[in-house]
């Protein structure tokens, strides 16, 4: 099944059902009119949508109509949590290698996480508006997903019983607002402005058996100004999958129905060529793009974002069709008052 919330005025806009070829939709109004009423009564909401998306394939939805990405909200378009983490340790490696530091034994058994703003998310094809160019604005494309209630101290195992749906992230991040800011030892804040999502929100089945244990195995996809610099494996190499992650989060309290996990920057290892690290499957954030630039050059030479930048971000099944719909963003600066 897939769900997407179009824009209606209203700050939770309209829930829709979209067809598995992304091609057609239909508002849910008779079942549910918003997303987080359907997490929050998921047992009784999702048959009688799934009832809906198989009539809706079938071409035999009365009132369907052609979906169009550029009217959607995030899918969930203001949660109650929304955490993200680092489960992808090649990333961190990366960054802790152009530095010449080590990385902490404890990355390796504990996930990383923080805690991001949740009150206003943005859709998939709104404009990244940043104040100012000078703050080094960066994409971040990574995977998510949204959870029903899941109790404190539950184990990964059942962490993943509480996996709703799966959706794609633009985790933007302000990178030269970063270093102040964990000086502080408090962690991110002004450096994360509001995190966008990809048109579709999914549920497991709809991915087969790329779903593997909490991981996505499918190829997440990149492309910055139109060419494409990311095709990032997005399984094998992440270190704690989504069950982990939830269990971390729930260590000491509930989640609640209509968190979002988020994965941490998609990453993979480089390869040996001819004595020199390369890393063919390329990158899923500029920061990452410039760590391997220090570590193979000395320093970086590739800048961050600027106005009228574009980044398309989108993940396709082994059939070849996407699975989420891209998210398809330009970077702009504020509306002049």
């Amino acid at each position: 099944m897939k769900l997407a919330t179009y824009k209606d005025g209203s700050r939770d806009g309209q829930l829709v059902v979209v067809s598995r070829d992304l091609t057609s939709a239909h508002y849910a109004t008779g079942i549910a009119t918003q997303m987080q009423q359907v997490l929050d009564d998921w047992n009784f909401l999702s048959p009688q949508l799934q009832d809906l998306y198989e009539t809706l394939n079938q071409g035999k939805a009365r009132h369907a109509f052609p979906f169009d990405p550029k009217l959607c909200m995030a899918p969930l378009p203001r949660a109650y949590q929304w955490a993200d983490g680092s489960a992808y340790l090649n990333h961190v490696e990366l960054v802790r290698q152009a530095r010449h530091s080590e990385v902490p034994a404890s990355f390796y058994t504990d996930p990383l996480m923080y805690q991001g703003g949740s009150d206003d998310f943005i859709g998939p094809c709104d404009p990244v508006v940043v104040p100012s160019e000078a703050f080094g604005i960066d994409f971040e494309a990574e995977i998510a997903v949204v959870t029903g209630d899941v109790p404190m101290s539950s184990t990964p195992e059942q962490a993943l019983d509480g996996i709703r749906l799966v959706m794609l992230v633009n985790d933007v991040s302000l990178r030269n607002l970063i270093p102040n800011e964990l000086a502080k030892g408090f962690g991110f804040f002004q450096s994360k402005p509001a995190t966008a999502f990809s048109p579709v929100a999914v549920t497991l089945d709809e991915l087969g058996d790329a779903w593997d244990h909490g991981r996505v195995n499918l190829t997440l996809q990149s492309s910055w100004n139109g060419r494409k610099v990311g095709m990032c494996d997005a399984g094998p190499e992440m270190t704690f999958h989504f069950g982990q992650l939830i269990a971390h989060i729930a260590k000491t309290r509930n989640v609640r129905a209509g968190s979002i996990v988020g994965s941490g920057t998609v990453s993979n290892k480089g390869v040996e060529v001819k004595g020199r690290t390369e890393w063919p499957k390329g990158y899923s954030c500029i920061a990452e793009k410039r760590c391997i630039e220090t570590i193979q050059d000395g320093k970086p030479s590739t800048e961050f974002m600027k106005y009228g930048d574009t980044i398309r971000i989108e993940m396709k099944g082994k059939d070849g069709q996407s699975i989420f719909g891209a998210i398809d963003q330009d970077i702009a600066a504020p509306a002049v008052k």
